[in-house]
């Protein structure tokens, strides 16, 4: 249990590698143990699902519109069928401020085709501040690898 009082070599392998593919243990509890660790370290961490991403730099980055759900009969007069876009902020918006390293930890990974894992992988190859740990599944005990690894096999 040594690896998961300290967190050292998760830590070492996501900043050589920039993404991580982690499959936990169902009942959880170690993700947030190396979460914390991170953010002892330095990291700004965010926590979130991967489901309804959409497109990851604009959800991340950039201020995009959104819909609200349909919700069955509505006018069609002002805004349409499908309603008005609202205008929101970027996801990371808070977390791009400063210097610190930035950690996207992201739920329920295996949703993800692999075109937005890969796009995913680009952006953390962009912005060098960003690291990106995607949990992939369940497993019998704590293992991860670089995503990148994940998308060649």
């Amino acid at each position: 249990m040594p690896l998961l009082l300290s967190g050292r070599g998760f830590r070492r392998d996501l900043e050589a590698s920039g993404a991580l593919a982690l499959f936990a243990p169902l009942e959880g509890g170690a993700e947030t143990r190396l979460m914390r660790r991170l953010r002892a370290a330095g990291y700004r961490a965010m926590l979130t699902s991967a489901r309804g991403l959409g497109d990851p730099e604009a959800f991340l980055f950039q201020s995009h519109g959104v819909r609200p759900p349909h919700l069955g009969h509505q006018s069609v007069g002002r805004g349409a069928a499908v309603g008005e876009v609202q205008r929101v902020m970027p996801q990371l918006g808070p977390l791009l401020e400063g210097e610190a390293p930035i950690l996207l930890w992201l739920l329920e990974g295996q949703v993800l085709s692999e075109a937005e894992l890969a796009s995913l992988l680009s952006l953390c190859r962009r912005e060098p501040r960003l690291k990106l740990v995607v949990e992939m599944g369940g497993s019998r005990a704590l293992r991860w690898q670089p995503l990148q690894q994940l998308l060649t096999a």
